[in-house]
């Protein structure tokens, strides 16, 4: 059987470039990468909402429609290995452009928050960051073209990721082993918005672009976008630009106060071209003003004003000698400033605090030419990585985290075996070397005055994060594929869960850090479950997680004003510290899609989705702020032009709550799409595709809070909407 039949998570990237070079290059989603392409199942509209019990969910990019003649006809959505990684011990799974549109969403959080396994922190319609299988923060890494994104997300809820997915055209979910070679601080995951800004080919016909707008009535908003590139010859340029913006958005009953937006961003590209590789820069300036929802940020007026300047580089040389399949590296730098704004005690409306963060970042990788042993080929990748980090608070409110730096340097190394056309097995080790410099402060142990004035002092702290990885996979009868991977993975504390000691007025909460935290580990096991092709479809699996020094936000049941000496039993800000427990995580995540039978030219179908994750402390108590349990299904109906899927997802209440943590009920999300794509005469009218369509999502109006918010139950999410959007490309 071919990797393609059996859809085989572990194809390796020589294997991959032999095949591309044998087909068409310019189809790849990256040089060296390969694409497992089919039909897809996974539609836009439906016609009728009916949870089945089962534990399968839906995914863009499950494999085609069955009878053979509407699969031939459907448009493609492509789920890739990551590029470069002949060691992946996971596959991506992807959104692509057409799901990104339906989705319109101001981040690529809320993009997601839907897929079995992913949730996102809707802290404010600007702020939003993915949570996969419950973990978020410092251990999910947000990244563009395979460069971090350099914001301060990580550092609090309230921090805006300034990637928006009006420019987006696919997002990558790497999950388990394969987050190995993205860096210590990626061990839950990583999300990867990909785009053209860095052209890797020139257009077919010299230029290409796209125009594509919004309106939705949840909030009044309206978001336009343009991308065009051209080329000729060896060169290759890229320009983009995107504008939203939106009014508080309507909740059940009336509307949720302080939750406008404004955003925009631009971007200019380009590369040489030359027989082999390609070598390319771009620039991209982002900005944002985004209002924060709450009790007393409504009262405050609060509002952050973010800011982004970025430099981003990355090319490839392929087989640039013979013990060598492909050279490549990227590389990233990065200024970001933002400004929390509000009124202050004295009713004055300015900056209460600005966060600064500087980033470098670069990497090199390369796969060296397949090596025969008396097993089977041998692949593999090397890479090494830095990345630099200064992050830092100033402001009226004490100043929520003093200059830091942090420096790394790491080693990693993927290698595959094909024992077997059916049997391939997999290994990974990375070895990482940081140092993490800052101010550390010393609380009393109540984490209450006095003294009023803590004592700090100059600390550095260093890790030498190691992890490892073995995976492996086996093609069964009737197209099925079973994978089993083990992961040792260790992180090393973040600065500012070593060194925060002050008051973050934007999300309410007033943050201690811990100067003594050690290396985080976890230890993991998956097994999974998939079959891409027939008119039956699934992808499955189940994980077990051990983590030794769980670092974890704590609620101390003490609330402060702005400085410690204010900390007590009452305040406007939620007062949290960095903990560390041994925890254990444990869940599944499956989706399915059934075509039904042939209808009205087209197919119609099902699909299923579930996923849970269970997370414990090792004395039995709740790790705090983990996604509840989701189920739901759909029906839809696909053609060569339309689209059409009714879908219900049910969230169950999550009653599992950690120390100080209060239950969040259950709800039911209910969502309508229809579409259409049409063909046109690009040689009339200059535009050789449009697609239109209309959305409506929440359409029972449901109360939905996200229990992993810290203002869960202060803030309500978006009610009923219906969103109206095109796209023209030409």
């Amino acid at each position: 059987m071919s990797d393609e039949t059996v859809g085989n998570r572990y194809d390796s990237a020589n294997d991959r470039k032999r095949r591309d070079k044998a087909t068409d290059r310019s189809r790849s989603i990256r040089p060296g990468g390969h694409d497992w392409r089919f039909p897809t199942a996974a539609p836009t509209v439906t016609l009728v909402a009916t949870l089945l019990a089962t534990l399968m969910a839906t995914k863009p990019g499950l494999v085609g429609l069955a009878p053979a003649a509407a699969q031939e006809l459907l448009p493609e959505i492509v789920v890739a290995a990551p590029a470069a990684s002949s060691g992946d011990l996971q596959p991506v799974t992807e959104l692509g452009r057409d799901d990104i549109e339906r989705g319109d969403s101001a981040s690529l959080a809320d993009t997601l928050a839907t897929q079995p396994g992913i949730a996102a922190s809707t802290f404010a319609p600007g702020a939003s960051r993915p949570i996969i299988r419950g973990l978020g923060d410092y251990r999910v890494r947000v990244q563009e073209n395979g460069v971090g994104a350099h914001d301060a997300s990580d550092f609090s809820p309230d921090h805006g990721v300034p990637i928006d997915p009006l420019i987006t055209d696919r997002i990558e979910v790497i999950r388990g082993p394969a987050t190995l070679r993205y860096g210590s601080q990626a061990i839950g995951g990583v999300v990867n918005a990909t785009n053209n800004r860095i052209p890797e080919a020139a257009p077919t016909n010299g230029f290409s672009g796209r125009v594509s707008g919004t309106l939705n009535s949840v909030n009044n908003g309206a978001d336009a976008a343009i991308v065009l590139d051209a080329g000729h010859g060896a060169f290759a340029v890229h320009a983009d630009a995107n504008r939203r913006r939106a009014s508080d958005y309507r909740i059940p009953g009336g509307r949720q106060s302080n939750s406008a937006l404004r955003a925009q961003s631009q971007a200019l590209g380009g590369s040489y071209i030359f027989d082999g590789g390609y070598a390319g820069l771009s620039v991209s300036h982002a900005t944002s003003l985004y209002h924060i929802p709450g009790i007393a940020e409504t009262q405050d007026n609060t509002r952050i004003d973010l800011r982004q300047t970025n430099l981003a580089g990355k090319g490839e040389w392929r087989a640039p000698f013979a013990a060598l399949d492909a050279i490549r590296y990227t590389f990233g730098v990065s200024d970001y400033v933002h400004y929390e704004l509000g009124r202050n005690v004295t009713g004055i409306d300015s900056v209460q605090n600005t966060i600064r963060n500087r980033e470098q970042e670069g990497r090199i990788e390369i796969d060296h030419a397949p090596l025969t042993t008396a097993f089977g080929p041998l692949t593999g990748n090397w890479g090494v990585q830095m990345l630099h980090r200064q992050l830092g608070t100033e402001g009226s409110l004490g100043g929520l985290l003093a200059p830091t730096d942090t420096l790394s340097f790491a080693g990693y190394v993927f290698e595959q075996m094909q024992f077997t056309d059916t049997l391939a097995v997999q290994g990974a080790l990375r070895v990482e070397s940081a140092t993490v410099a800052g101010t550390a402060a010393v609380f009393p142990s109540n984490f209450l005055p006095p003294p009023a004035l803590v004592p700090q002092s100059d600390a550095r702290r260093r890790f030498t994060p190691t992890s490892a990885a073995i995976g492996l996979t086996q093609a069964l009868p009737l197209d099925i594929t079973a994978t089993l991977s083990a992961n040792y993975a260790q992180r090393a504390p973040a600065a500012p869960e070593l060194y925060s000691r002050g008051s973050d007025d934007a999300s309410g909460t007033f943050v201690i850090g811990n100067p003594n935290l050690k290396m985080e580990t976890a230890k993991s096991i998956e097994l999974g479950l998939k079959r891409r092709n027939g008119t039956f479809r699934f992808d499955a699996s189940l994980y077990a997680t051990r983590y030794d020094d769980f670092i974890f936000k704590q609620l101390t049941g003490n609330f402060c004003t702005d400085v410690f000496s204010t900390c007590g039993a009452t305040g406007p800000l939620i007062q949290v510290i960095y903990g560390q427990r041994d925890a254990l995580f444990r869940g599944g995540e499956s989706s399915a899609q059934l075509d039904v039978a042939p209808l009205a030219g087209g197919t119609f179908g099902i699909d299923m989705q579930f996923d849970a994750v269970r997370a414990t402390f090792t004395d039995g108590s709740n790790v705090p702020r983990i996604p509840p349990m989701r189920i739901g299904g759909g029906l839809w109906w696909r053609s060569a032009e339309w689209q059409a899927r009714l879908g219900l997802l049910h969230a169950f209440a999550q009653t599992r709550t950690g120390l100080n943590e209060t239950p969040t009920d259950g709800y039911n999300l209910l969502k309508a799409e229809i579409s259409r794509t049409q063909q046109l005469d690009a040689t009339t009218l200059g535009v050789r595709e449009i697609t239109y369509g209309i959305v409506g999502d929440n359409l029972l109006d449901e109360n939905m809070r996200n229990h992993v918010s810290f203002k869960k139950d202060e803030v309500l999410l978006p009610g009923r909407t219906v969103r109206l959007f095109a796209t023209a490309r030409f």
